[in-house]
C-alpha cells in the first residue's frame, strides 16, 4: 500500500475493534526497537528477511536543502549528515545520549545526556543532563537535574530568551499516590512519577534558576473516593488527567497474539536498552475480582511509575503555548505557558484564564470520558509539535501505531486545531459538550503500511518548502516526502553502535534514531563553517 493523503477517505472501520492499549501501556517508552532497515519488505517487522541498508536510497529534485542532525541512540557522538548522507561534522561527547538533541543560532549544540549510577528513576528516555557543546566539541554550559525527587528526560526546548524548557519525572510516594485516588492495585513500591514542566534560566558556566514551572500533579481527577481530592468526573472536567486513565481501560485477559505482540516488543526495547530494566506488568488476573475493584489486592512487583511518559515539550511564541505528548494515554495535550508558576498550579489565570488546566488534548478521548475504543487516533505517539506556515498554527504528530485493531502501522498526521479568540471568552480551543476536541480527523497523512513501522521513538518536521521530514527512528531511517507522499530522500543511518552497555541498556540496533532534524544551509550557526 502506498502513500494516502486524505484521511477522510480512510476506512475507519478498523477503529471498531477494541484498541490493544495493553501493548502501548506496556511498553516502557518511546524509545528505539531492535530491527534492521529495510526495503519492499511485506512485512515491516521481519527483521530477518529483511535487508541491511546504509546511506543514500532515493534523492530526487524538490527536496529541501540543508543538513540533517542526528544524535544515534548508541552513540555519544553528534552528526550532520548532508543531502548525499555523508557527515558534513560531527561532535564527540561524554555522555550517552539522554535523547533529544538542538543546533542554537550560535552553532552549538543543546543536548540531553544520560548521567549513570543512579538509583530510582529507570526507563526510555532517561537523561538527567544538558549541555551546551561549541562547534569544536567544548562544553559551554551545563546542568544536571538527577536526583532522589526530579530527574529529566526526553525532551528540551531550547528558547529566544536563552532559557530551557525541560520534562522531568517527580517522584510521589505509594501512599501520596493512593491519597490522591489512584487505584492502589496499580502502584507499587516505585510510586508515581507524574510530569513537570520546568523552564530554567542557565546560571553559565554550571548550574541554573527554576523560573516557571509547570506539575501535572496539580491537575488531576479521581472518580473512586468523593473523600479525596479533586474527586469528579473525568467526562465533566476534560482539563484534568484522569490519574487511573492509564489502566482503566487495559484489557482483563490476553489472547496468545497480544501476548506474543507484547513480549516482541518488550525484548527489541530491552535489547536496546530503552526499557531500563523495567519489568513488563502483566494482564490484571482479575480471577478473584471481576469487576476489578478490590482494593485490598497487592500490586504487581513490577509496576512503573511512569505513567504519563511524556515525551516531547513544543513551544508556540505565538500564543506562549506548550504542545506535550503522552504516550502512555495516546494522547496529546496543550497548556498555557502565559501563567506565573502560582497560575500554573491552579485552573484560573493565565492568556487563556484557565491556569495550567489542559487547554486542549486530542488522540484518546476515552480518557476523559467521551466514547469508546473506536474513537481512538493515536498509537503510542512522538514528536507532535508547531506547524506554522498556515492562517493559524497546526500540529504535525508521528503516530507510532503499534497495537492498531487492523495492525501496527505507522502514519504522520497533520491537526488543524480548533481555535477560538471569542472576545472577552476565549479559552484557546472549543470542545462541545459530549464531544471530543476537535478536528474529528487529520487534515493530511502519511502512511505506507507495507514498509512504514515503528513503534516507539521517531518524529516528523514541516520544511519550509512544504516538504515533510520523517525520521522511522526504530530503522535508523530519515526521509524527506513531498505534500503529495511522493519519497523525494531516503536515507538509513549506518551511524551509532559506539557505545558500551550501561545502566541504560545495551547497543542494538546501533542505528536507532530518538529523531532528525533537518538545518537549513543559511541557518546561522552554520555561517562560515560549511
Amino acid at each position: 500500500m502506498g502513500a494516502m493523503m486524505n484521511p477522510t477517505c480512510r476506512d475507519r472501520r478498523a477503529l471498531a475493534r477494541a484498541a490493544l492499549s495493553l501493548l502501548l501501556t506496556l511498553a516502557a517508552c518511546s524509545g528505539s526497537d531492535g530491527s534492521t532497515p529495510q526495503a519492499d519488505a511485506t512485512d515491516a517487522s521481519d527483521e530477518e528477511s529483511a535487508p541491511r541498508l546504509s546511506g543514500m536510497q532515493v534523492a530526487k529534485p524538490g527536496t529541501h536543502d540543508g543538513f540533517t542532525l542526528i544524535g544515534p541512540l548508541n552513540s555519544t557522538t553528534v552528526y550532520l549528515v548532508d543531502m548525499d548522507g555523508e557527515v558534513a561534522h560531527s561532535w564527540e561527547t561524554d555522555h550517552a545520549p539522554g535523547a533529544a538533541v538542538y543546533m542554537l543560532d550560535n552553532g552549538n549544540l543543546l543536548r540531553c545526556g544520560f548521567v549513570d549510577g543512579l538509583p530510582g528513576f529507570h526507563g526510555g528516555g532517561i537523561g538527567g543532563s544538558i549541555k551546551e557543546i561549541d562547534w569544536d566539541g567544548n562544553v559551554v554550559w551545563e546542568y544536571e537535574l538527577a536526583n532522589d525527587a526530579l530527574r529529566q528526560h526526553h525532551d528540551i526546548e531550547p528558547l529566544p530568551n536563552g532559557n530551557v524548557l525541560l520534562i522531568a519525572w517527580e517522584l510521589k510516594t505509594e501512599s501520596e499516590a493512593i491519597a490522591r485516588g489512584r487505584d492502589p492495585t496499580h502502584v507499587g513500591e516505585q510510586g508515581l512519577w507524574p510530569d513537570a514542566v520546568l523552564e530554567i534560566r542557565p546560571l553559565r558556566p554550571s548550574g541554573a534558576e527554576v523560573v516557571w514551572e509547570w506539575h501535572a500533579w496539580d491537575h488531576l481527577v479521581q472518580d473512586r473516593d468523593p473523600g479525596l481530592a479533586d474527586f469528579g468526573s473525568p467526562r465533566e472536567r476534560p482539563g484534568r488527567i484522569d490519574i487511573n486513565a492509564d489502566h482503566r481501560f487495559e484489557t482483563e485477559e490476553e489472547s496468545d497474539e497480544e501476548r506474543e505482540q507484547r513480549e516482541a516488543l518488550a525484548d527489541q526495547m530491552a535489547e536496546l536498552g530503552y526499557a531500563g530494566g523495567t519489568p513488563a506488568v502483566a494482564a490484571r488476573d482479575t480471577t478473584d475480582d471481576p469487576d476489578g475493584t478490590d482494593d485490598d489486592a497487592e500490586p504487581p512487583e513490577s509496576l512503573s511509575g511512569d505513567w504519563l511518559h511524556t515525551n516531547s515539550v513544543e513551544w508556540l511564541p505565538e500564543h506562549d503555548l506548550i504542545l506535550l505528548s503522552s504516550p502512555r494515554l495516546s494522547e496529546i495535550f496543550i497548556i498555557d505557558h502565559s501563567t506565573t508558576t502560582a497560575e500554573a498550579a491552579t485552573d484560573r489565570g493565565g492568556r487563556w484564564r484557565r491556569g495550567g488546566d489542559l487547554l486542549w488534548r486530542w488522540g484518546n478521548p476515552r480518557n476523559h470520558g467521551i466514547g469508546d475504543a473506536t474513537y481512538r487516533q493515536l498509537y503510542y505517539q512522538h514528536h507532535p509539535n508547531w506547524v506554522t506556515d498556515g492562517e493559524l498554527p497546526s500540529v504535525l504528530v508521528f503516530n507510532n501505531g503499534g497495537g492498531r485493531p487492523d495492525g501496527s502501522w505507522s502514519s504522520v498526521l497533520e491537526l488543524d486545531l480548533p481555535w477560538d479568540f471569542a472576545v472577552g471568552g476565549a479559552q484557546g480551543f472549543t470542545i462541545e459538550r459530549g464531544r471530543p476536541y476537535g478536528p474529528p480527523r487529520p487534515s493530511w497523512s502519511y502512511e505506507d503500511r507495507d514498509t512504514f513501522l515503528s513503534e516507539f521513538i521517531s518524529g516528523a518536521e514541516r520544511l519550509p518548502n512544504g516538504n515533510t521530514l520523517i525520521c522511522s527512528g526504530k530503522n535508523g531511517r530519515v526521509f524527506e516526502v513531498s505534500p503529495t507522499g511522493e519519497i523525494l530522500w531516503d536515507w538509513w543511518s549506518p551511524l551509532g553502535g559506539d557505545i558500551e552497555p550501561n545502566e541504560q541498556g545495551g547497543k542494538s540496533p546501533p542505528n536507532a534514531l530518538f529523531r532528525a532534524t533537518r538545518i537549513a544551509p543559511d541557518h546561522p550557526g552554520l555561517a562560515g563553517r560549511l
